[in-house]
């Protein structure tokens, strides 16, 4: 589209209208004083007239010293050739202080403004004297120096708000990656390790126990496609065109844990599971938190606690949720130490970012046990 490339070629060059403006502004300043002047103007007049208008063309590199030097050529122009008027009817002048506000900080445009009305006063006080001065006229004249410096002000304030905002949605996007990623990794984790787990024990016990076997098959065909039905769910929520056919499902909770202890149990670990306080509905984001918190601690067992005794207790108190999973497993000692891997590390930030803590390590009475505390609402 014609259009299209129109505006992206004067994206890319900002100067180009601002030369294009200061030559106009300053061809018709200059074609008012020769009308003015008969035909006959003095030429420092002319050059005078010049740089109250064509420094514009640098507004937007040097604003402070395009309105200093057009300040400056007005209070020449009006001690040397006194006529009453202001060359471009102010025009140029009004354009700096609006830059100045602008791309400048608010201290700066104030001493700008305050420099305007000196050189406003003189220019105005030499032409009119002292006894007939004219305060309509350097009234007026502030009201428009004022309300140049406004619209500069309120156009600086809505760019810096627009970098706010687009700051804010990219914190937001890296945030939302990060999510993801830790959602993909405590699915992809944990049931791929049931899978590798089953086929391990059926590929050993294929020959000697058919059925101890097929049992380790079907739990691998299980634990794949609820792998793949969770990542239909991720990316679902990820989709922007939901319609009335999509296949929408909410994110597990705390109300899948026994489905997700018998999968445990399925990939042959031992494991109890205690429920204490009054159950009720959490907030989905709380809710999903204490799931992946269990189930990421699960897959950490089947990987390194060896042949354990597992347990799962979810404490619902007044006002904090407590999910505890701990086993009696033998782990060598790196994995006692590393407790800031990336597993732990993603359920302790998860737990943060809903205002909970989680602590993991090493159990007093041998194995290892992950705790997370959550707030809840005691109304829920």
């Amino acid at each position: 589209m014609p259009g299209y490339g129109e505006v992206v070629k004067l994206s890319l060059r900002p100067g180009l209208l601002d030369a294009l403006l200061a030559l106009v502004l300053t061809g018709l300043t200059l074609a008012t004083l020769v009308t003015r002047a008969g035909g006959r103007p003095d030429w420092f007049v002319c050059v005078l007239v010049v740089l109250t208008a064509a420094p514009i063309a640098l507004r937007q590199y040097a604003p402070v010293l395009t309105m200093s030097t057009m300040l400056g050529a007005l209070a020449g122009y009006g001690l040397l050739a006194p006529g009453g008027d202001v060359p471009n009817g102010g025009v140029g002048l009004l354009i700096g202080m609006f830059t100045v506000a602008t791309l400048r900080p608010r201290l700066v445009a104030a001493a700008m403004f305050l420099l305007a009305l000196i050189v406003l006063f003189v220019s105005v006080v030499h032409v009119t004297g002292v006894d007939t001065f004219a305060w309509p006229s350097l009234a007026q004249a502030t009201l428009i120096l004022v309300g140049a410096w406004v619209l500069g002000e309120g156009t600086r304030r809505w760019g810096q708000r627009v970098e706010r905002l687009a700051a804010q949605s990219g914190q937001a996007v890296a945030d939302e990656r990060v999510r993801i990623a830790r959602e993909l990794h405590d699915i992809v984790a944990h049931h791929m390790s049931v899978v590798a787990l089953q086929s391990g024990l059926a590929q050993y016990v294929l020959d000697t126990d058919p059925a101890t076997a097929r049992t380790a098959i079907v739990n691998a065909g299980d634990a794949s496609r609820e792998a793949l039905l969770e990542m239909r769910r991720l990316l679902d929520v990820l989709r922007v065109d939901h319609g009335a056919g999509s296949d929408y499902r909410p994110q597990p909770g705390l109300a899948a844990l026994h489905e997700l202890a018998d999968r445990a149990r399925g990939a042959g670990l031992n494991l109890d599971v205690a429920v204490t306080g009054r159950a009720r509905p959490l907030p989905p984001g709380t809710d999903l938190c204490a799931y992946r918190v269990v189930q990421e601690s699960l897959t950490n067992v089947l990987k390194h606690a060896g042949p354990a005794t597992a347990r799962i207790e979810v404490d619902y108190g007044e006002r904090t949720l407590t999910v505890k999973v701990s086993d009696d497993g033998r782990r060598p000692a790196r994995d006692h130490d590393s407790v800031t891997g990336h597993g732990v590390r993603g359920m302790r930030e998860r737990a943060e970012l809903y205002g909970g803590v989680l602590t993991a390590g090493p159990a007093e009475t041998g194995g290892f046990a992950v705790v997370a505390r959550l707030p809840i609402d005691a109304a829920a």
